[in-house]
């Protein structure tokens, strides 16, 4: 949260409006981050514009208006959030945004289908590495942002790529073999021969190559 909210409030600093979504988290040191250095910022809500949620949100949505920032929606007024509500919010922060940039994620977090939407609308897609989502996505092509300066690169058309990752001999044997149709561990063991323990070894790195 804290590289959310210094990312946020450096390029908020350089005049980047800041969208972002509004949860607890991540989302909220986003907007704090860009109040902090005088800058605006929009929220992308799972719900009416008139329901605030999260309710620990509220003080900070109420300073978002008051700084000329946003609060939009795509359901109608009174609607409270619902889980299929927020996978709905995503592609409209795509939408307003030049660039997403995804400090952390894991493999099933929302995040990540904003940055499927930003790059189904051909925006930049960005990621700070560490977690398992974000290295995924740079596995798949993203954009490298790993301090501010990466981070302002991209709103000057500078963009980093992570070199791609290199398998080893074992590792191509195991992507050739799931590939090829084997579906679990034993399948995997039964088509290369090889042990449990090699097997179990190359899996994360094939994960986030996946």
């Amino acid at each position: 949260m804290d590289r959310a909210g210094h990312v946020a409030r450096h390029l908020a600093s350089r005049g980047v409006h800041i969208v972002s979504g509004g949860a607890l988290g991540i989302d909220g040191a986003a907007h704090r981050g860009a109040l902090a250095a005088g800058g605006r910022t929009t929220v992308v809500l799972g719900c009416g514009v008139d329901v605030a949620y999260p309710a620990r949100h509220a003080s900070l949505f109420a300073e978002v208006l008051a700084r000329g920032g946003a609060l939009v929606s795509l359901l109608p007024d009174d609607m409270p959030p619902r889980p299929g509500t927020f996978p709905q919010r995503n592609p409209l922060i795509a939408a307003l945004a030049d660039a997403v940039i995804v400090i952390e994620a894991d493999v099933r977090s929302g995040s990540l289908s904003t940055a499927a939407a930003a790059k189904r609308l051909g925006r930049i897609v960005a990621a700070w590495p560490g977690s398992r989502g974000c290295d995924r996505l740079l596995a798949r092509g993203a954009a490298l942002v790993e301090n501010v300066g990466d981070a302002e690169g991209l709103v000057h058309g500078t963009v980093r790529f992570a070199p791609p990752v290199e398998l080893d001999p074992i590792a191509r044997q195991v992507r050739d073999a799931i590939e090829n149709g084997a579906v679990g561990v034993d399948a995997i063991i039964s088509c290369t021969g090889l042990s449990l323990r090699a097997v179990l070894r190359v899996l994360p790195t094939l994960e986030r190559c996946s």
